[in-house]
Order: structure tokens, then C-alpha cells, then sequence
């Protein structure tokens, strides 16, 4: 009479170590692809806002229209956007008060688009912990669970006096089960993992781009006025 190897079968016979080993694997697996499917189109999201901010700043749009945009756009815009209208407010505020010095009103503006800069980027970085926590760690819990497992069917098997293959397959089989799902759910997040750094590191370095830029704007726009003031 053929024994059922199916995955089902063996985790329903399996002792309640390897079941319970099982289940944390594939509730990770689950939070680990909805993580995923998230940040994929978050990811997607950000790009897009970034390159229409973009093409609406060097369209030659003036900084004082773009700025009254950015405010209206304050939880719709992009990371850019909002980088860009902390700047912008930083930089009004300093003049408002009459503060003439180009210095510290550059430095004033690029502290206030680096405060943003680094909001942005933990919004953007959220989660991608989980990812790498699950690559990492799946595969040892896995094991542990066929450790448990074979030491479980060999625990098992010694009250026999006749050990034949048949016997000893079924535990074997369980106990591996929990490995092969342990890579299951490591093998997605360690690539999406590395992926998702990749297009990270991207945007970071177009933010970082920008900020560089527009600070390069608002030099030259204060050695003009100061020429005009001479």
C-alpha cells in the first residue's frame, strides 16, 4: 500500500514542532511578498512624482510658482517636490527676517533640504528591513525545523526492531519540507532585498542631485542681487 508523500499529508503527520515551524514560514512568506508587491509600487510611485517635479523645473517655470505648487502638492508631491519646498520656506523665512548674508541663507536652505533629504529617505528605506530580516533568518528556522524533525523520526524509529525505508522516508521527507519552505520564503526577499537597494540608491543620489543643484540656483540668484544692490 503506497504511502501519500504530498507536502499536505506530511505536515499533518509531522509532530508540532515542524508544524509550528511551518506556519511562522509561511506567515513570513506572506508578509514578505505583500511587502514586496508594496514596495514595488511605491518605488514606481516616487519615480514618477520625481520625474514630473523634474520636467516642471527646468520647464523655466519661476521658483516662486513652482514653491506656491509644492504647497498645494504638500502630501501628493513627490520626495523632490517636498525637498524642494522645504527649501524654498526655509530660504523666505531667513529673508523675511531680513537676513542679507548669502552664507547663511545657503546654509539655511541646504540644512533645512537636508532635514527633508533624510525624512524622505526613511520613508522610502521603511520596510526593507523585514526583507532583509526574512532572507537572513528563514533558512536557519527552516532547519531547525528538519533538525527537529529527523531527530524526531530517528527518536521514533529506535523502539523498532525492523527499520526499513519505508519507515524511515515519511520523517525524513516532513523534516525537509520546513527547509525547502524556509528557502521558499528567503530566496524572493533576499533578491527583492537587493533590488529594491539598487533603485534606492538611485533615487537617493538623484535627491542628493537636486539638492545641488537648486542650492546652485540660489547662489546665483543672490550674486545677482547683490550685483543689482551694487
Amino acid at each position: 500500500m503506497t504511502q501519500d508523500f504530498s507536502i499536505v499529508s506530511l505536515m499533518l503527520n509531522a509532530s508540532w514542532v515542524v508544524q509550528a515551524v511551518v506556519l511562522i514560514l509561511l506567515i513570513v512568506s506572506v508578509l514578505s511578498w505583500a511587502t514586496i508587491f508594496r514596495k514595488v509600487f511605491s518605488l514606481k510611485t516616487v519615480k514618477q512624482l520625481n520625474d514630473d517635479f523634474e520636467r516642471d523645473f527646468w520647464s523655466g517655470k519661476s521658483l516662486n510658482e513652482l514653491y506656491t505648487a509644492a504647497q498645494q502638492h504638500a502630501k501628493t508631491g513627490g520626495p523632490i517636490e517636498r525637498i524642494f519646498a522645504s527649501g524654498m520656506r526655509e530660504y523666505s523665512k531667513l529673508r523675511e527676517r531680513r537676513i542679507s548674508d548669502p552664507g547663511l541663507l545657503m546654509d539655511g536652505a541646504r540644512r533645512a533640504m537636508r532635514a527633508s533629504y533624510q525624512r524622505e529617505m526613511e520613508a522610502i528605506d521603511a520596510n526593507i528591513s523585514l526583507l532583509a530580516s526574512v532572507g537572513s533568518v528563514s533558512p536557519y528556522v527552516g532547519l531547525f525545523g528538519t533538525v527537529w524533525g529527523i531527530m524526531h523520526a530517528f527518536t521514533g524509529l529506535a523502539a523498532l526492531q525492523q527499520v526499513t525505508l519505508a519507515k524511515v522516508a515519511p520523517g525524513i521527507a516532513e523534516a525537509l519540507v520546513a527547509t525547502a519552505i524556509g528557502l521558499f520564503a528567503a530566496i524572493p526577499a533576499v533578491l527583492a532585498y537587493n533590488r529594491f537597494n539598487r533603485e534606492i540608491d538611485r533615487v537617493s543620489n538623484k535627491m542628493e542631485t537636486f539638492i545641488e543643484e537648486f542650492s546652485n540656483i540660489l547662489q546665483r540668484n543672490l550674486g545677482g542681487q547683490s550685483a543689482a544692490g551694487h
